[in-house]
């Protein structure tokens, strides 16, 4: 049976449609309170919001939309798209379940493993006959480590989270503030906004392909930066740059060695932890705060 890992779609404007909206809300606490306590937030339609606190729970706000042409087809939405929970002990798991939505653990996901969605190409249930969205208002202990995504018509933003972020978008931008860790950002068509309050100490990683990426750091940045474009150029206001060597990737098969030669590579201040920034239809802004 034909698999997808990920879809795309445009969702019609349903014209007389029934609307049903409600909120969610979950409290939810770590069976098991570690340094690796992550909170995973998987979205499909519509925003992402988190903010960290001085606090132990994390509070779970979901307004929930349902939109259809019939009573009966809005009742099927109603029933079918719920908010689902996954305990991991020292990992929460929060989703979107429903209709061809099947969220676990994959393996060899473009070579990497986590969870994520997988949809049932040949499933009448991926085109259902309802529209649904999501707007997630998250507070999380400021602490732990979150990974959160969305698909289609919504920003993922985060603010004031001292631990690992990982924040994924396709048709929407990325905002991420108040920052302490070490970072993943990625989108296909909107731009990445990044702050810190403290500079990451390990290597980091911003992505878009249509989008400026704006990355702040506080001042006295040491690391090593990569950056790499397409149609783009980098501007940075930090002073003590130096140019290092190319980048070479080295990659083993069948017939030998292969070498891959490319991308430019700078030393800030005493070198540190590689934060790659890479873009295809978008330029690069690398500042240091002011003060």
């Amino acid at each position: 049976m034909k698999k997808c890992l990920l879809i795309l779609w445009c969702l019609p404007f349903w014209a007389n449609a029934q609307m049903f909206s409600d909120k969610i809300t979950r409290e939810l606490k770590f069976e098991k309170v570690s340094a690796s306590n992550t909170l995973i937030l998987a979205n499909i339609n519509g925003s992402v919001k988190v903010q960290g606190y001085d606090g132990d729970k994390i509070l779970i706000e979901a307004e929930r939309i349902i939109k259809a042409k019939t009573e009966a087809r809005l009742e099927q939405g109603k029933t079918e798209m719920q908010l689902q929970q996954i305990d991991r002990v020292d990992t929460l798991i929060v989703y979107v379940g429903g209709g061809c939505n099947h969220f676990g653990y994959r393996t060899n996901r473009r070579h990497n493993n986590g969870w994520s969605y997988q949809w049932d190409c040949n499933n009448g249930d991926c085109n259902p006959p309802y529209d649904y969205t999501f707007n997630f208002t998250v507070k999380v202990p400021n602490g732990i480590n979150i990974e959160v995504s969305t698909v289609n018509d919504g920003n993922v933003t985060v603010e004031n989270v001292k631990g690992k972020v990982k924040a994924e978008n396709v048709n929407g931008a990325i905002r991420l503030t108040a920052l302490a860790g070490q970072t993943y950002a990625s989108t296909i068509n909107g731009d990445v906004d990044v702050e810190y309050s403290r500079n990451p100490n390990e290597d980091s990683r911003y992505y878009s392909l249509n989008g400026d990426i704006n990355a702040l750091f506080v001042k006295g940045l040491a690391a090593n930066m990569t950056f790499k474009s397409f149609n783009g150029d980098l501007y940075t206001n930090v002073q003590n740059l130096q140019s290092m060597s190319a980048i070479i990737e080295k990659k083993q098969d069948k017939d030998g060695t292969n070498l891959k030669i490319g991308g430019n590579r700078f030393k800030v201040g005493n070198g540190g932890a590689v934060l790659d920034f890479e873009t295809f239809n978008g330029d690069v802004i690398v500042k240091e705060k002011n003060n």
